[in-house]
C-alpha cells in the first residue's frame, strides 16, 4: 500500500518518519516547503500538490492542526479531494469537531471513497518508538485495511466505533488530562504549603495511587510554566469543541469541563464559555 501524508508538524513528523523507516511506501506534501527538508533523504518521495499526492496513493493521511485545517487540505482548489480515486481511505488524524469529521466524510463520501477519524494520543516521542494510543473511527473494513499502517506508529490501535466516535474518545482523553493537569497543580501546591519538597512529593505521587499522566508531566517538568506555549492553546481548543458538543447534546459533562477550566486559567488560556 502507497501511503500519502499530509502535515509534518511536531506530531505529524515522527508518525511520518516512524513509517517510513518501518518500509511503508511513503509520498509527502506540506502546505510549507521547510517541514519537508528532514525527509529528503528518507527514502520517501514527494508531491506537488494535495491532489497529486491524492491520485498516487491508496491511503492518505492527514495531521494538521485543526478544523479549518483539515477543510482547507481536503476540500481547498488543489486539495486531497480534488484528486482523491473511488476505493482510497482518507485518515484525519486531527483532533476536529466530530461535525467535521461528518462533513469532510460526506464529501470524500461523493468521490466513492472513504474517510475515516483517526486521531492519536502521546505525542510525537511515543510516535517514534511505535507507541502512539491510534483510536480509529468508521467503517470496519477500512480500518481492518488500514491498521497494519496505523501500526508502524501505533500501540494499541483501537477501532472505537462509527464515524465520528475516535474524535470524541481524544477530546474525552484531553479534557481528562487538563483537568488532571489542574489536580497536580493543586496537590503540589497543598503540599509545599506543609513543607513537602518538590522533589520527595513527585517521587511519591508518580510511584503511588494517585499517578496520571499529567501528574508526571507536571513532576518531570518541575511545574506548568513550560506547558504555557505550546500545550495550553491546543487543550484549550480541544476543551472548547468537547463542551460545545456537549451543551448541543444536552450531555453532562461532570466536573471534568469545570476542573479543567481551573487548569487552562492557571496555564494563563482560559477559555471563553458560552
Amino acid at each position: 500500500m502507497r501511503v500519502g501524508f499530509i502535515g509534518l508538524g511536531s506530531q505529524g513528523a515522527p508518525m511520518a518518519q516512524r513509517q517510513i523507516e518501518c518500509g511503508v511506501d511513503t509520498l509527502l506534501w506540506a502546505r510549507r516547503e521547510a517541514t519537508l527538508a528532514p525527509f529528503r533523504d528518507s527514502g520517501a518521495e514527494f508531491a506537488d500538490s494535495a491532489a497529486e499526492l491524492a491520485r498516487a496513493c491508496e491511503l492518505v493521511s492527514v495531521c494538521v492542526l485543526d478544523d479549518a485545517g483539515a477543510e482547507d487540505v481536503l476540500c481547498g482548489e488543489q486539495g486531497v479531494l480534488a484528486g482523491i480515486r473511488e476505493g482510497q481511505v482518507v485518515a484525519l488524524h486531527s483532533t476536529v469537531h466530530p461535525e467535521t469529521v461528518t462533513m469532510l466524510a460526506a464529501e470524500t463520501s461523493k468521490r466513492g471513497a472513504t474517510l475515516i477519524d483517526v486521531p492519536v494520543s502521546g505525542g510525537g516521542a511515543a510516535a517514534l518508538t511505535g507507541d502512539l494510543v491510534v483510536m480509529v473511527g468508521g467503517e470496519r473494513e477500512s480500518f481492518e485495511r488500514c491498521q497494519p499502517v496505523f501500526s508502524t506508529y501505533g500501540k494499541p490501535v483501537i477501532h472505537v466505533g462509527p464515524l465520528g466516535t475516535a474524535v470524541v474518545a481524544k477530546l474525552v482523553n484531553n479534557a481528562m488530562m487538563t483537568a488532571q493537569l489542574g489536580l497536580a497543580c493543586d496537590a503540589f501546591a497543598l503540599g509545599e504549603k506543609f513543607g513537602v519538597k518538590h522533589a520527595a512529593l513527585a517521587e511519591v505521587l508518580t510511584s503511588s495511587s494517585g499517578n496520571s499522566f499529567a501528574l508526571g508531566a507536571y513532576a518531570r517538568m518541575g511545574g506548568i510554566e513550560p506547558m504555557k506555549a505550546v500545550a495550553a492553546p491546543l487543550l484549550r481548543k480541544d476543551l472548547g469543541i468537547l463542551a460545545e458538543l456537549a451543551r448541543e447534546r444536552n450531555a453532562d459533562p461532570g466536573a471534568i469541563v469545570d476542573t479543567a477550566d481551573r487548569a487552562l486559567a492557571v496555564l494563563g488560556n482560559p477559555r471563553e464559555k458560552r
